[in-house]
């Protein structure tokens, strides 16, 4: 596995961005531009991340592609398309989002519609459109799991997939985003082998942090950066790289930069053993 960070730090030039993740230990890289920067722009990005060897690991989306009004559900899913797009023409192993909902205000929030029949039919053929119309050849569209909307745990991104049917639809793991139960939970390391073999061979990228029980009642977990929490990171890590040995691990949702920094020396010094 190789890490990243979902920020691209204070720079002023592309090869400054690209140098001060190399610097910082950085071998996997979150591509900073999206599809309305310069195709000039873009290219420098994408050069100065070769030169210093960093993988692009993800081009993000964030959209609500499944938004109640038409037209920002059409807008939001061109933009998914240009993204992909992008994602393909710069070699990044995945452009990635979540479903999305039409059922609320929150774009990413808990409706009991988000599991409806209704809404597992709009999720496929929206994802069916954005491949067939961006057409990628070698990068992937995935979706990253959620608490609670789809999907939620391994297998129903197994029967997505499935409904799908396309072969540039890849798996995003974000396995905390998955442990939503109390089994799940005191029962991390077994959930987590239990998604990497039934997705095997389909991920393209993993984010990293870690989650901890609350002992507030009823029952809540909160998540943490890396090593605060109760995660077997070392297991995520070997599974990871059994996976495939230049996965991507990237450590996201830190409110500063100094807090990248420091969760990225700490899970280098902890997993260092992983790498060698």
């Amino acid at each position: 596995m190789i890490l990243g960070v979902a920020t691209s730090f204070t720079h002023k030039s592309p090869k400054e961005w690209a140098k001060k993740h190399k610097e910082l230990g950085c071998k996997a890289v979150v591509f900073p531009v999206n599809c309305e920067a310069s195709p000039a722009l873009i290219d420098d990005y994408c050069n100065a991340a070769k030169e210093e060897n960093l993988l692009i690991a993800e081009v993000g989306v964030w959209k609500n592609t499944l938004a109640a009004d038409v037209q920002e559900r059409k807008k939001n899913i061109t933009y998914a398309v240009e993204q992909l797009r992008l994602a393909d023409r710069i070699g990044a192993n995945c452009c990635v989002n979540i479903v999305g909902t039409p059922h609320g205000p929150i774009w990413d929030g808990a409706y009991a519609g988000n599991y409806s029949k209704e809404t597992w039919q709009m999720i496929v053929q929206s994802i069916q459109t954005i491949i067939d119309e961006a057409a990628p050849t070698h990068t992937k569209y995935t979706i990253e799991p959620m608490p609670w909307m789809i999907p939620s745990g391994p297998d129903e991104y197994l029967r997505l997939i499935e409904d799908v049917q396309r072969d540039n639809f890849g798996v995003h793991l974000d396995f905390v985003n998955m442990i939503q139960s109390p089994k799940r939970y005191l029962f991390a390391e077994e959930f987590m082998e239990e998604c990497f073999e039934k997705l095997h061979g389909q991920i393209c990228s993993c984010h990293l942090k870690d989650v901890l029980l609350l002992k507030e009642f009823t029952f809540q977990l909160r998540e943490c950066a890396c090593g605060k929490g109760t995660l077997n990171l070392e297991r995520y890590a070997e599974l990871a790289t059994k996976e495939r040995k230049d996965m991507p691990m990237i450590i996201e949702h830190l409110d500063s930069e100094a807090e990248y920094i420091e969760s990225l020396q700490y899970v280098k010094e902890r997993l260092k053993e992983v790498n060698h």
